[in-house]
């Protein structure tokens, strides 16, 4: 990662964690004033961790260096996947999924979420942990290296809680390449609990509350 993750604790000794990844093109700094919008005041202190992608051509954006989890050749799904950079990255989340853990927060308290390209990372990295995590959460993105779900998902988290949600006027990942990542995790067997708004490649506060009232579910 190109700069140290950002960390905001809700209180001392945190309880749970709550790792976010942000979109192509921004940083750490991205979903910290989530932290103000959330209640989750009744299951504790809550350390959240906001990671920075390094810094990366991207082939779509002619090769421009920004940050980012992984390069992207086209349109999503239609020029191949970066596998070797994903799987990178998801090397660098599991760097802070362990030290959370060395923290103190066992993985069933730990929450792995992301937006747009940070969706991906969360839903790579969480599938595939070898703990059984609190829940994964992904915004406004969808299921990198699909063809092999099956094959690398562990058993440990074949029913770990997943929250997915989506634009309905997204124009960056069009619904239909979320909705088909979220029927693909349905036919693996994943219970998803599944919102779409009026919205395009964004967040809004009505998702904001239904995320909340996820999170106290999982980790309450």
């Amino acid at each position: 990662m190109s700069l140290a993750p950002i960390e905001i604790e809700t209180g001392p000794r945190p309880t749970a964690s709550v790792i976010l990844m942000h979109g192509l093109g921004a940083d750490g700094n991205d979903f910290v004033p989530i932290c103000n919008e959330l209640d989750l005041s009744g299951i504790g202190p809550v350390r959240f961790v906001f990671p920075n992608a390094p810094v990366m051509p991207v082939t779509i954006n002619n090769g421009y260096p920004m940050p980012a989890w992984y390069d992207i050749y086209g349109p999503i799904g239609d020029k191949g996947e970066d596998e070797a950079g994903l799987r990178r990255s998801m090397a660098s989340i599991e760097a802070l999924i362990a030290k959370e853990k060395t923290r103190g927060i066992p993985a069933s308290r730990i929450v792995i979420a992301g937006f747009s390209q940070g969706c991906a990372m969360a839903l790579l990295t969480g599938l595939r942990h070898a703990e059984r995590l609190a829940g994964i959460v992904g915004l406004s993105g969808y299921l990198p290296l699909a063809a092999t779900t099956a094959a690398e998902a562990t058993p440990m988290n074949r029913d770990v809680p997943i929250f997915m949600a989506h634009g309905q006027h997204d124009g960056v990942v069009v619904m239909s390449r979320a909705t088909a990542s979220r029927d693909a995790l349905k036919a693996l067997g994943y219970a998803i609990e599944w919102h779409e708004y009026p919205m395009e490649h964004s967040v809004c506060l009505e998702e904001i509350a239904d995320l909340g009232a996820w999170l106290r579910k999982v980790l309450g």
